[in-house]
């Protein structure tokens, strides 16, 4: 029997879907860490790219490549910031995914891939927000603001979210009230490149423990130095506890968190003029960043 001539689009949308899955498969992997189960993807040979937050904190790591082989993996490097880590596994042939920049307008469908036991999971849906770059919660710098309207399992988080034509645009992880998040392909390129050299990415580094507090004279917030690192920038540039911080290179320092997460990688080695407030005085104090231990 003969499908409808209105159907025949439909079919067409789910052979091209189905398609699309198949050809991106072999680049997923499922990941077991001390009983999280989550995805990731081939990088280059012998690197895989998952989510850190699904990266337990301790314990084995297992890999299971597409088609069941298992290989034990260990963790070449993590971010939390912006939540992108590494691990080294022996993956043999298993092709590495194809990342693009490109960055899918609003509306635009969205096809995500995980891994389990071999297989592959997916799900179809919509972005549901394409915007600027941003910052995290933790200070990470993301190229791209993407948030898909779809059900992702949570097996599935660290896997790949493709475009309607089939290009993969980043990873899939989980944000707050388990939106569906997306790190673009630009950020986990920057970042998985650093965690290959250094394990690591460098982040600014004041040496203070701050507490917010208001200002007497106009009302504005500022910054109580709580506890001060006897080897950090701030005890070298001669920070005291007690005293208040309240600008930082000419602006006033507005909320804490907003500062600490200026601490990013560029920030290393910048020297910054503090004002300060010790005493009943006023003071400028310039201080270096330094690179967090």
């Amino acid at each position: 029997m003969t499908a409808p001539p209105d159907l025949v689009p439909l079919a067409a949308l789910s052979a091209s879907l189905s398609g699309l899955v198949a050809a991106t498969a072999p680049s997923i992997v499922a990941v077991h860490s001390h009983r999280v189960r989550s995805s990731g993807f081939l990088w280059k040979p012998g690197l895989i790219v998952i989510a850190d937050e699904a990266l337990a904190e301790e314990g084995d790591v297992t890999v299971t490549l597409a088609g069941g082989r298992q290989v034990s993996a260990k963790v070449a490097g993590r971010d939390p910031t912006t939540d992108v880590a590494l691990l080294r596994a022996e993956t043999s042939d298993a092709p590495a995914a194809a990342l693009s920049d490109a960055v899918p307008p609003v509306g635009a469908l969205a096809v995500t891939i995980g891994g389990r036991d071999g297989e592959a999971l997916a799900a179809l849906g919509l972005v549901a927000t394409s915007g600027p770059a941003w910052r995290s919660m933790r200070g990470g710098e993301i190229a791209a603001r993407i948030e898909l309207e779809l059900s992702l399992r949570r097996q599935a988080e660290g896997g790949l979210a493709l475009d309607a034509s089939g290009r993969a645009f980043g990873m899939t992880v989980f944000g707050p009230r388990r939106r569906v998040i997306v790190i673009p392909a630009a950020t986990i390129a920057r970042v998985a490149a650093q965690l290959e050299t250094h394990g690591k990415v460098a982040r600014g580094y004041l040496g203070l423990g701050l507490q917010p507090i208001r200002l007497d004279r106009d009302g504005g917030v500022g910054a109580m130095v709580m506890s001060v690192d006897a080897d950090g920038p701030g005890a070298k540039a001669g920070v005291h506890q007690g005293d208040v911080l309240q600008a930082w290179d000419g602006q006033p320092i507005g909320l804490v968190s907003t500062l600490l997460r200026a601490l990013g990688p560029t920030s290393v080695g910048k020297t910054v003029a503090l004002s300060i407030r010790r005493g009943g005085e006023t003071r400028t104090i310039n201080l270096e960043i330094g690179e967090r231990p």
